[in-house]
């Protein structure tokens, strides 16, 4: 079996509640799906960012949000006090949880690999540690998960002509890998040159913005305001490339978006929310970008972002950015927050 067929099937047990064996020394049942009746274990993997609400963490864990933290308590784990450790929707209704100790790492390769997992599959990054009963685990590796992640497997899987209302000429690319099933896109307006840096924009996907016109972040502004930018230049004889990354949430994922939009309404902002549910505030992936810019054939860009950090991202990947192109567009009163958490908090130039 491949490495990426591995870390499928290993996506796949994590949403159905099945155990993991990590590099064949960290068995792992995930907290928020877990399935096993009577499971208990003495110990929890977390992350640093959820230990420091639960006073856990110190300074250098808290440094790296997504870095993991190794828990006990005073009696065994079962699954119902996993997740009110793992979820802070529960925060409010079992507050007295612990205390609990932080353990020293004893497979503390495995231990990111298995976060990052729960990362991609879209749920809580909280597991028991060696449960009983565990039954059959699924076993991947973290080298498994390395070449799952390397975007070199990307390829093209398809083209077509596509007008869109902000351009009549355009074409739709979609890429993928075999083992995952996100489908990035790309929208390629005018004619592609080699003498002339298209203006590209990386948009990460936002259901609720882009699709349901959510006044709580920018991006469905910022995704028109992008295709029109590109559409005028295509008519001065330009041309631009729309990057759809298949990205939800900064790569936190449509549901522990929503959890941290709770927790926004609760007065947290968003980096603040995504750390108390366990989440690093930026987990989206960049190379993709840059492979699919590979296979477009691709040379130098002007990049649309008010966001320096991608720049370093593409940069970093190969790909030279001759100019970074400012998105800025008027805040609402939903948004004005978030914009604000964005320019002082994450190092956007707004």
């Amino acid at each position: 079996m491949s490495e990426s067929r591995r870390v499928a099937l290993a996506l796949d047990a994590l949403r159905h509640g099945w155990p993991l064996c990590v590099d064949g020394v960290l068995t792992l049942l995930p907290s928020e799906t877990g399935f096993a009746p009577g499971a208990t274990a003495p110990r929890m993997l977390i992350s640093a960012a959820r230990a420091v609400t639960l006073k856990l963490a110190n300074q250098r864990e808290a440094a790296v949000p997504e870095a993991p933290v190794q828990i006990r308590g005073a009696e065994p784990f079962d699954l119902d006090l996993a997740r009110a450790v793992a979820d802070p929707a529960l925060d409010l209704a079992r507050p007295f949880k612990g205390p609990f100790l932080a353990d020293p790492l004893e497979a503390p390769e495995a231990a990111v690999t298995a976060l990052e997992l729960a990362r991609l599959a879209g749920i809580l990054p909280a597991f028991l540690i060696d449960p009983t009963p565990v039954g059959e685990t699924q076993a991947v590796s973290s080298a498994d998960l390395a070449d799952w992640k390397d975007a070199r497997h990307l390829a093209v899987a398809s083209r077509a002509r596509l007008p869109v209302a902000a351009a009549e000429q355009a074409e739709i690319v979609a890429f993928r890998s075999a083992d995952d099933l996100r489908e990035h896109v790309a929208l390629v307006i005018g004619r592609q040159q080699a003498e002339r840096a298209p203006l590209v924009r990386l948009h990460s996907e936002c259901l609720t913005g882009d699709v349901l016109g959510s006044l709580k972040c920018d991006c469905g502004p910022q995704l028109d305001a992008a295709l029109e930018a590109m559409a005028g230049e295509a008519r001065t004889g330009g041309w631009g490339i729309l990057l759809y990354l298949r990205q939800e949430g900064r790569g936190i994922g449509l549901i522990n978006k929503l959890r941290a939009y709770q927790l926004q309404d609760q007065g947290f902002d968003t980096v603040d929310a995504n750390n108390r549910l366990g989440l690093p505030t930026e987990a989206r992936d960049f190379p993709v970008a840059a492979r699919m810019l590979q296979l477009l054939g691709v040379g130098p860009i002007r990049l649309m972002t008010n966001n320096p950090a991608k720049v370093e991202a593409l940069s970093a990947a190969g790909v030279a950015v001759v100019e970074r192109v400012p998105h800025q567009l008027p805040p609402n009163p939903h948004n004005a927050r978030y914009l604000d958490t964005k320019r002082d908090r994450t190092g956007h130039l707004l």
